[in-house]
């Protein structure tokens, strides 16, 4: 892939339309159009009570919260987040985000490609 340099407000935000997602919005900044070869990135934004659905999936992720505060819920775990906080969730691990602000969360999620 050549290089790309881009404001996020150029990228279309689309709702998450996976079963159990309330009030969530994903920006594939580096997507499957790009062909990047390792990873992608994503910026997610939850509206105030929005939520991601709890799901599992076999990738990884890794993730750095932008703005707002909500949880992380992984398994039976919760871990509070807020502005600067990041976190590892391991592939196969049931896990949930969700905003618990004022303020709309905004976090980037970055998945293998592979």
């Amino acid at each position: 892939m050549k290089e790309k340099v881009r404001h996020f407000s150029e990228v279309v935000e689309n709702p998450v339309e996976m079963e159990g997602a309330a009030g969530a919005y994903i920006r594939w900044l580096l997507g499957p159009s790009d062909d990047v070869p390792n990873f992608f990135l994503r910026m997610f934004r939850l509206e105030q009570d929005g939520r991601t659905p709890y799901h599992s999936h076999p990738y990884e992720h890794e993730v750095y919260i932008l703005d707002g505060k909500g949880i992380l819920r992984i398994g039976e775990r919760e871990y509070p987040l807020k502005p600067g906080y990041f976190a590892y969730v391991p592939p196969d691990e049931n896990h949930q985000f969700v905003n618990t602000g004022k303020v709309d969360m905004f976090f980037l999620c970055v998945i293998p490609t592979k």
